[in-house]
């Protein structure tokens, strides 16, 4: 299908949310929103996705969700966690922003130790496909972070609160 990369929807991020989504993002873009996202529903979303085999997820329909299925970098164990994502082209690009703290995310880590991974829609096992990951450098993550900003404002207030500290990182999954 044209409008699928490997499994996972496209999504173009230049694409206008609509009124209410853009109300909803920018309640999470702001402090306390972020942390409510942070401390409960990026918690209970992986965990209500398996319940629920995918049907029900705590994103509201305001940004679209993959479930990243890496192998542990120290533990060598499978992880899944639930990320925002667009596309550019035939590639998904996650952004590694841990909501703006001075730590990259861990998903982040298990991607450079372990570079093969398993996208998910909905989370469903079977529902989905194989990627391959890598970080992007230069102009391609200077480009890629730009269209990130315009697509959801939190992360320009991400990279704000990094600066200086590290700079978000912007991965890059080819479908394998």
């Amino acid at each position: 299908m044209a409008d699928r990369v490997n499994g996972i929807l496209k999504v173009d991020p230049t694409r206008r949310p609509s009124a209410w989504q853009r109300g909803l993002l920018h309640i999470v873009a702001t402090k306390p929103g972020t942390a409510i996202h942070r401390t409960l529903i990026a918690r209970i979303n992986t965990p209500l996705m398996r319940l629920t085999r995918g049907r029900v997820n705590a994103r509201l329909g305001a940004l679209p969700l993959v479930v990243l299925r890496a192998t542990g970098a120290k533990s060598g164990a499978r992880q899944d966690v639930p990320l925002v994502y667009f596309t550019d082209g035939d590639d998904v690009i996650l952004i590694a922003s841990s909501y703006g703290r001075a730590k990259h995310p861990g998903w982040y880590y298990n991607l450079l130790a372990h570079p093969e991974c398993e996208l998910l829609v909905d989370g469903a096992d079977g529902r989905g496909g194989r990627f391959v990951a890598r970080a992007t450098e230069g102009t391609d993550r200077d480009r890629l972070f730009a269209l990130a900003e315009g697509y959801y404002s939190g992360y320009t207030t991400y990279a704000a609160n990094t600066d200086s500290i590290r700079t978000i990182p912007v991965l890059r999954l080819t479908p394998a």
